[in-house]
């Protein structure tokens, strides 16, 4: 007899096979055997009927073996048993070929159920083979093999069947999918776990644009992981890797993982550039640029015979851009560059030239008015500073519409004292050059005079008295330079109140007599006591007696009526 054909396993070692395809791990055996799948438990028995303690157990990595005699210590050369199982992960299951052969009796149970059957004592090898479909995932696998006389030899062995006519089943989808980005070497990194299919050929790696509906297949690989060099554009890709098996079947894709990429793409340079001379300024504007979030925009002063440096000028984030430090009669040319949000700059656009002309100033800004105590109205304003204007002339104020005054072009301010105490007034401002040429009006303002504080002194000195039928009286000139005459009024008592009707007026005499008079003929005398005013009126019209302040009058009995005159 030859000796048994098996595996020894050494202390503490543990040896690697292959299989079907498939790595496999031979272990030790030991009291209690534990194997680990897709190893093979194998009980050795001393007996056909698998009955008893078995006489040895070990791990077995493939069945394929005869004895000549005992196929262990402590067996007999004739009627015994041998069983191996194993309990696998199949992973989506499909068609499988199970192939048995022996002398003497061999059975093959998947989770239980019987697929072959050569129980008969033999003198020549019987073999068989049967197509199976094994359900997803995990199944268990036994088989009995007894010699009653004779040499002893079985074989057993289970492969997936890869024919495409025959295999529809797809592999499972990969699972455990991760994604990772390295922002310096701009590369993606993505992994997965390996498939349990016995019949897997690989994995195929898809890419789509986020928003994108197109998967791009990348690669085709028997890897666990792939590395992709996706473009740096900042955009978000996502990837899903997809099993297929060697009957061509593709499983649904992995759930999607995203990475979004480092940005080194420039954007387009801005075309068409144009410039546009105008007032307050030249405008330059270009056409939006996909993926640009700002623009730079240069200048370069074109000169003769000179070389002049092109500089930043403006950084915006619209299509256009009003350059109002140009100076009238010269000559610019500008540039145009696009920037992305990761700070990438485009190629500088074409140039475009532009040659200013001769344009009137802008208007001028920030007008104020305010409030002066005693004074007026004190209006304030910055002079234009674009375009550049070096020939400034003055400054025109304007009040309700009409001009109310000049001033030289190094004046920003100016006191409105012709007003009126407590009127409001709407006041521009132009700026004009040295040729007469005027700019737009600026925003307006309102104005407030003060309510009180500008009406002229009350007259000093007035004095009156009724001579005949003529009331008589006099008073001392006005120190104040913006007097313009005096108003007398005659005032009469009606139900508890002085009520006052204009009677003349005395003008302010070009001459420094230091008192003035005024005589008028007091009409049908009715013998009333009465007040005879005299109120100071400057240029703007405002006097104490239309404000209500305290002004000077004098009370006198005016004579009865000449009965001889009464008619």
């Amino acid at each position: 007899m030859k000796p048994a054909r098996r595996t020894t396993a050494l202390a503490s070692t543990a040896v690697v096979l292959a299989t079907a395809g498939t790595l496999l791990t031979l272990t030790p055996a030991s009291a209690a055997t534990t194997c680990t799948s897709p190893v093979f438990k194998r009980q050795l028995f001393a007996n056909t009927t698998f009955s008893g303690t078995p006489k040895k157990t070990d791990c077995d990595s493939a069945i394929d073996q005869s004895w000549s005699g005992a196929p262990a210590s402590g067996l007999p050369s004739n009627n015994f048993g041998v069983r191996w199982t194993v309990t696998r992960d199949f992973g989506s299951g499909g068609p499988f070929a199970l192939t048995a052969s022996g002398l003497d009796g061999i059975r093959v149970y998947v989770d239980g159920v019987r697929k072959i059957d050569l129980w008969r004592d033999v003198s020549t090898t019987v073999s068989k083979t049967v197509n199976v479909t094994i359900p997803q995932g995990k199944h268990t696998l036994r088989v009995d093999y007894v010699n009653w006389t004779g040499s002893a030899k079985v074989k057993f062995g289970y492969t997936p069947r890869t024919s495409a006519t025959v295999d529809k089943v797809k592999p499972l989808t990969p699972a455990g999918t991760a994604a990772s980005y390295d922002t310096a070497t701009g590369k993606a990194r993505l992994t997965w776990a390996r498939n349990k299919e016995m019949d897997l050929a690989g994995y195929q790696v898809y890419r789509r644009l986020q928003g994108d509906d197109s998967w791009k297949k990348l690669t085709t690989t028997t890897a666990g992981s792939y590395t992709d060099a996706p473009p740096t554009t900042g955009a978000t890709y996502l990837y899903e890797v997809r099993a297929y098996d060697k009957a061509g079947n593709e499983s649904a894709g992995s759930a999607d993982k995203s990475v979004t990429t480092a940005d080194r793409t420039a954007p387009a340079k801005p075309a068409p550039v144009g410039a546009a001379d105008g007032q307050p300024g030249v405008t330059v504007s270009w056409n939006a640029v996909a993926g640009a979030a700002e623009y730079l925009v240069h200048r370069r002063w074109d000169t003769d015979g000179q070389d002049e440096p092109v500089v930043q000028v403006a950084r915006v984030s619209g299509t256009s851009w009003l350059d109002t430090k140009v100076e009238d009669r010269l000559m610019y040319s500008y540039w145009v560059t696009a920037v992305d949000t990761a700070g990438n700059r485009s190629a500088r656009s074409a140039p475009t030239s532009v040659e200013r002309g001769d344009w009137a100033p802008s208007a001028p800004t920030g007008l104020t008015a305010t409030t002066q105590a005693g004074t007026g109205v004190t209006l304030s304003w910055r002079a234009p500073n674009s375009p550049v204007t070096r020939d400034l002339g003055l400054f025109r104020i304007y009040r309700d519409g009409l001009l109310l005054d000049e001033v030289g072009a190094k004046k920003t301010a100016y006191t409105d004292t012709d007003v009126r105490q407590g009127a409001s007034y709407t006041y521009t401002v132009t700026a004009v050059d040295t040729q007469d040429q005027e700019s737009a009006l600026s925003a307006p303002v309102t104005g407030t005079a003060p309510a009180t504080g500008l009406t002229p002194a009350a007259v000093g000195g007035l004095r009156g008295a009724v001579n005949g039928t003529d009331i008589e009286l006099a008073w001392q000139r006005s120190t104040e330079e913006d007097v313009d005459h005096y108003a007398v009024h005659r005032g009469v008592l009606v139900d508890g109140d002085w009520q006052y009707e204009l009677w003349g007026e005395v003008r302010q005499s070009w001459l420094d007599e230091p008192t003035l008079y005024y005589s008028h003929e007091i009409y049908s005398p009715r013998g009333e006591t009465v007040r005879w005013a005299v109120v100071a009126v400057d240029e703007a019209g405002n006097s104490r007696l239309a404000s209500g302040e305290n002004f000077s009058y004098v009370t006198v009995t005016e004579p009865l009526a000449d009965p001889e005159n009464t008619e």
